[in-house]
């Protein structure tokens, strides 16, 4: 069975589609990436038009193919310890909060499929120990999480983990798992993963001493930016810290934070 090229205004239904469920702005450049993550979609249904799908979408009666599609339009480009200033601060904090004797709690708001909050874990376990520390991390896709809950990557997108924190927190598989590395069990146990839609209102997770929210931003309009943002105030104690992707920038949009740096904010 054939399908028919995505037209105009079927990517243009799509492009609302993915805006109202999460948030995200894709440009006229996404319509390739719209029509080819999607194409399958409309072959599992034998469906011979993008529109058919968005009306099966659109009538309320497949809640999990909504899922589905949003799975699949959701960017998720990520690796071990991007952005290593970040984890340098990071480090310092969790150093201040042992010499204080204060916990010390970190959520990753857009956790993917799971480098980020696993790079976060080992920084944590490495300068807390026993000390008392909790991890959240949180997508919108639930593909991602199940990726991220797994541990499981090809060794060749591990090359940014620190060669101590990689003997002590990784398995290198042997066998059919040749080629693989495998999160150390006790530090996957360490990190609470949620799905969360960043542009709902959030659980209450409570507050948090730094938020990662890295390269998503990007991705969605002026107004829901800011919306994104000021819920997130809420959950971040006062000298807690927000970190955003390089990329991105809060302009005016920062109230109580302060800029402590280059994608650096402080709540005062």
């Amino acid at each position: 069975m054939s399908v028919e090229p995505i037209t105009d205004q079927e990517f243009t239904l799509f492009q609302r589609f993915i805006f109202d469920n999460a948030g995200i702005t894709l440009s006229a450049a996404k319509k390739a990436l719209v029509s080819g993550r999607l194409a399958k979609r409309l072959m599992h249904y034998r469906l011979a038009s993008y529109g058919a799908y968005f009306r099966m979408l659109s009538a309320g009666q497949s809640p999990g193919e909504v899922q589905i599609a949003i799975d699949l339009l959701t960017t998720n480009e990520t690796y071990f310890f991007r952005e290593s200033k970040h984890f340098d601060l990071l480090r310092k904090l969790a150093g201040a909060a042992l010499e204080q004797r204060q916990p010390f709690r970190v959520w990753s708001a857009a956790c993917s499929t799971g480098e980020e909050p696993y790079s976060i874990a080992m920084v944590l376990d490495d300068v807390l120990g026993e000390h008392e520390w909790e991890l959240y991390a949180s997508d919108i896709s639930t593909r991602v999480l199940a990726s991220a809950k797994a541990g499981h990557y090809m060794r060749e997108r591990t090359s940014h983990i620190p060669p101590a924190y990689l003997k002590r927190y990784c398995l290198r598989g042997i066998a059919e798992q040749e080629g693989t590395l495998l999160v150390d069990k006790r530090l996957r146990q360490r990190v609470q993963f949620h799905q969360v839609n960043l542009n709902e209102t959030l659980p209450k997770f409570g507050q948090f001493d730094v938020i990662f929210l890295r390269n998503v931003l990007i991705y969605f309009s002026p107004e829901t930016k800011r919306e994104v943002v000021g819920r997130l105030l809420g959950a971040i104690r006062p000298g807690g810290h927000l970190l955003i992707g390089h990329s991105e920038s809060l302009h005016d949009m920062a109230g109580p934070l302060q800029v402590q740096g280059p994608s650096v904010y402080r709540k005062a």
